[in-house]
């Protein structure tokens, strides 16, 4: 009577040892992803270039756009939009990896050399054979030192080689305590006073500077070398080493010349980003007035033998600076409206730039 009845509730358990006997078989286990169900069909991955033996991509975006048009969009995208453009799908990251794509934003970047060469010594006259020369020259660089150092991987020096980005503005946020005025039975009052030290920089090695409470809404408007002298924009030279080190120098015109000097480092909060610039030294020295009535070249030649505590102005001693060295947060021209550097200091007590 037992034996009958638990004939009754046999189960057949075959098709499960099959199951996973074919799970035991498989190298990696898929995973249910049910969300993918709201978009549709699932893009199967497909390989970096065509084959025979692949699935047909079931992706009506990749049936009407053909490989060599998506590569010749790509081509027109910068670099940034590019790495953008590779997280949309597998195709699109496979894509976005093309040697040419990266091999003309490195020499675009790095190629200006040859160019601020050319301006400094402007008071030659060079023939467009010369400067073909020259051009294939820099080029000539290039490609060596993307074969010695970067493993003839162009991606990879885009990524590792220091470079400054000039799609926008580099922003330091600094914040101080400031004793106030005693007002009736109020004392020993305190103001939070907030200021902002901006910096563009151009390929050509030259730079725009602005210390301004203003917001990074209102500052980016100025930020050009066609800025009234209302809106107190100074304009100096940088000079980029291959380690990531900036020396930067300029001049406040005025009743005494003031040379500001400055050293920063070039880093990024991940790989080939060169957002960040973290303040190593600001230092301000006094200038003679005879030195700078004939100098036409750079700022950054005049004080290259200078001493960091020398001043030629006795009146204008030098003075290395201990505030105000937050670090320089990259912004881009398209966020300048909704970064959160706009918020007032009341809604952002602490700001971290990492």
């Amino acid at each position: 009577m037992i034996m009958s009845s638990l004939a009754d509730i046999s189960v057949d358990i075959r098709p499960d040892f099959n199951s996973f006997d074919h799970f035991l078989s498989m190298r990696y286990i898929a995973t249910d992803r049910p969300w993918l169900k709201l978009y549709g069909i699932r893009v199967q991955p497909v390989p970096p270039f065509r084959s025979l033996s692949c699935k047909p991509d079931p992706a009506l975006i990749h049936h009407c756009l053909p490989d060599e048009l998506l590569l010749e969009i790509f081509t027109r995208m910068n670099p940034y939009t590019l790495g953008r453009a590779a997280c949309v799908c597998r195709k699109w990251k496979y894509t976005a990896r093309n040697p040419t794509l990266w091999r003309a934003a490195c020499l675009k970047t790095w190629q200006v050399s040859v160019l601020i060469f050319v301006t400094q010594f402007s008071c030659y006259i060079f023939s467009s054979i010369q400067f073909y020369i020259m051009k294939r020259t820099g080029m000539e660089a290039n490609y060596m030192m993307v074969r010695s150092l970067y493993d003839s991987s162009w991606r990879r020096m885009w990524l590792q080689r220091p470079r400054i980005r000039i799609d926008g503005l580099y922003v330091s946020r600094n914040t101080y305590i400031h004793t106030g005025v005693t007002e009736w039975q109020f004392k020993k009052t305190v103001n939070v006073v907030c200021y902002y030290r901006y910096l563009r920089l151009f390929p050509s090695g030259k730079f725009l500077y602005k210390i301004s409470p203003d917001k990074v809404k209102d500052a980016v408007k100025c930020m050009h070398f066609r800025a009234s002298k209302a809106d107190c924009v100074f304009k100096g030279d940088y000079i980029l080493s291959e380690d990531g080190q900036i020396e930067m120098a300029l001049l406040y015109p005025g009743h005494r010349y003031t040379l500001v000097r400055m050293r920063l480092r070039l880093r990024g909060t991940t790989v080939g980003a060169n957002n960040r610039l973290d303040v190593l030294k600001i230092l301000t020295t006094g200038v003679n007035a005879t030195e700078l009535k004939n100098w036409t070249g750079s700022i950054l030649e005049l004080v290259e033998g200078w001493e960091e505590d020398e001043t030629h102005d006795p009146d204008v001693p030098a003075v290395s600076h201990s505030r105000g060295l937050s670090p320089f947060v990259f912004v881009p021209f398209e966020e300048a409206d909704t970064s959160v550097l706009n918020l007032p200091v009341e809604k952002m007590d602490y700001y971290v730039p990492g």
